[in-house]
């Protein structure tokens, strides 16, 4: 449920400009996020973080695009946020006591693997390079392809992000050893 709740945004956006184009859709994602601040709020009683950025990124980026009429605005938010996570799990080498990646992926473990603290290295300079390449992927998309096109990438990020996700769970859940459960 609640990652048909992360993608109702982007559904709405796509639906939005299918049936009216970019500018409405730009509203519209502009409210639907706000939407899902909302919905975040009732159900955890708490904002993700990656939520929150993602939707003052909107709301700026969607403000100028429709302020301006111009959609380049729009189209560089998500290279904006791409690289702004990249950046968030870079720092997170020297920030705290975990990278970002364990925070992140720590928790869908639980106590079922015992990851080291090496291995999660890694996997963090994964994400790091990997939110670089879907910044850069954007980036090149805005400017070398049509508006179209680029909309259409939104779903390649999707799947991608998801993709990866898998990949990295598989990974980890291969190379280290299970904790024994007590019956």
């Amino acid at each position: 449920m609640q990652a048909l709740t992360e993608f109702a945004p982007l559904l709405a956006f796509f639906a939005a400009y299918y049936l009216r184009g970019l500018y409405v859709a730009t509203a519209v994602l502009m409210v639907a996020m706000l939407g899902l601040l909302l919905v975040d709020w009732l159900q955890q009683r708490r904002l993700p973080p990656m939520h929150v950025v993602s939707t003052v990124l909107v709301l700026i980026f969607g403000a100028a695009t429709l302020i301006l009429h111009n959609k380049l605005f729009i189209q560089y938010k998500p290279t904006v946020f791409f690289w702004l996570t990249s950046l968030a799990f870079l720092g997170s080498f020297w920030i705290g006591q975990r990278t970002l990646a364990e925070r992140l992926l720590g928790s869908a473990f639980g106590d079922k693997l015992q990851v080291g603290a090496a291995r999660w290295r890694i996997l963090n300079a994964w994400w790091v390079g990997f939110y670089a390449f879907l910044g850069a992927l954007n980036l090149v998309v805005v400017v070398y392809a049509s508006e179209a096109t680029w909309v259409a990438l939104k779903v390649v990020d999707g799947v991608l992000m998801l993709a990866f996700v898998i990949a990295q769970v598989l990974w980890l859940s291969a190379r280290e050893p299970r904790i024994e459960s007590a019956p």
